[in-house]
């Protein structure tokens, strides 16, 4: 599959502003576990999309994400040192919650498993040996 010029520079400038970010944003507000996981750029190159994520609570998130939005400007001008480009594009940083949720789904998960096992044995079910099912 073709990808656009908008894919491979935002590609690109993930890995760049995950490399300033962690390296050279000196604000204490911004956790070690920071890490830009996607960018979205507009077809025209002049807006990015820039999602982070923050591990800790959710003040620390929005602490984290202020510092970031604050430090906009510099971002943009160590990105533009290190992309050569002819637009520098307006940053837009949002919180990616992606992880949030996948723990949150797998909490769901464990406690479907955990009642239907409860109703299994209330009722005197035995459970389902899926191992002998695989070897027929």
């Amino acid at each position: 599959m073709r990808r656009n010029r908008a894919e491979i520079v935002g590609d690109e400038m993930r890995k760049v502003m995950q490399d300033i970010i962690s390296n050279e944003l000196k604000d204490p507000r911004v956790p070690m576990l920071t890490s830009v996981t996607q960018v979205k750029m507009t077809r025209d190159l002049s807006h990015a999309t820039v999602f982070v994520s923050v591990f800790g609570t959710d003040h620390d998130k929005k602490e984290a994400l202020d510092a970031i939005e604050g430090a906009t400007g510099f971002i943009r001008f160590q990105m533009c040192k290190r992309i050569n480009l002819r637009l520098a594009p307006e940053l837009h940083f949002k919180l990616d919650n992606t992880l949030d949720e996948a723990m949150r789904m797998d909490a769901l998960i464990d406690k479907a498993l955990a009642d239907d096992k409860a109703k299994r044995e209330e009722l005197g079910i035995e459970e389902e040996d899926t191992d002998s099912k695989d070897e027929e």
